[in-house]
């Protein structure tokens, strides 16, 4: 009888990783520590460098860990945001009083900055799902945690929300689908679409993406009733921050 082939070893370089990975994951090294670094792992293994460099390439391509130039190799491990689509924009979150956000991040820290409020001219797209020529946008970023995890711009027809909270900072409670209701617009109707692909420079640069790391472009439309659209919303977010949960009646 022939015997059983013995299982091929993974290489070292990866077996390394494999290691420096579960000792992330164990908690071992935290999110923003430094991994050991080239020469601390030759030394530990008896390697040469080149394979050093490989096995912290493993968690870098994989995201995992992130390299800082003239520093090392720190640790990316980040408690991914369960981005629920149907609860976070249910009028019971936001026609209370609540925000969005505290819907996704429970209790997590959160910030806003980079906000931009402006008047402009609809870009083709925008003005077609909501039939104006002009909108006044809110653009920002969102951090959790301390780390910035999504941008956003939202649209809205320019007529409609003029000299409303809306185009101020400071929306008020419930945001501003609830400013939309006070304007007899609240939303009831929402549609998302989800792609995901590669970052642009300065959308990597925002949102202090390692390279390789890919994002996924959210585009929510919201109508009222009879069919209005009230808002575009194009939001950039993290992919490696994020999982996103929809639920669906059969």
């Amino acid at each position: 009888m022939a015997s059983s082939p013995v299982p091929h070893e993974p290489p070292i370089y990866r077996r390394i990783a494999d290691r420096l990975r579960q000792a992330i994951l164990a908690g071992e090294f935290r999110d923003g520590d430094r991994l050991p670094g080239e020469n601390a792992l030759m030394s530990e293994y008896g390697i040469a460098r080149a394979t050093a460099r490989q096995a912290l390439a493993v968690l870098i391509n994989e995201g995992v860990a992130v390299p800082k130039r003239g520093s090392g190799v720190y640790v990316r491990h980040f408690r991914p945001i369960r981005r629920h689509g149907s609860r976070r924009l249910s009028r019971e979150q936001w026609g209370t009083g609540k925000a969005i956000w505290d819907s996704d991040v429970t209790g997590r820290p959160f910030t806003v900055d980079d906000i931009v409020i402006a008047r402009e001219a609809a870009a083709e797209d925008v003005g077609r799902v909501l039939g104006c020529g002009e909108v006044w946008v809110r653009r920002r970023r969102y951090s959790v945690d301390g780390r910035p995890v999504q941008l956003a711009a939202s649209h809205f027809p320019a007529d409609l929300v003029e000299g409303t909270p809306i185009t101020v900072p400071d929306t008020g409670p419930g945001g501003v689908y609830a400013r939309l209701g006070d304007l007899g617009h609240a939303p009831v109707h929402f549609t998302e679409e989800v792609r995901a692909r590669m970052p642009s420079p300065d959308e990597a640069a925002k949102l202090r993406l390692p390279a390789g790391t890919p994002v996924i472009e959210v585009c929510r439309s919201a109508f009222a009733a009879g069919g209005t659209a009230v808002e575009l919303n194009k939001m950039i977010i993290d992919a490696a921050s994020y999982v996103l949960q929809y639920d669906f009646d059969a």
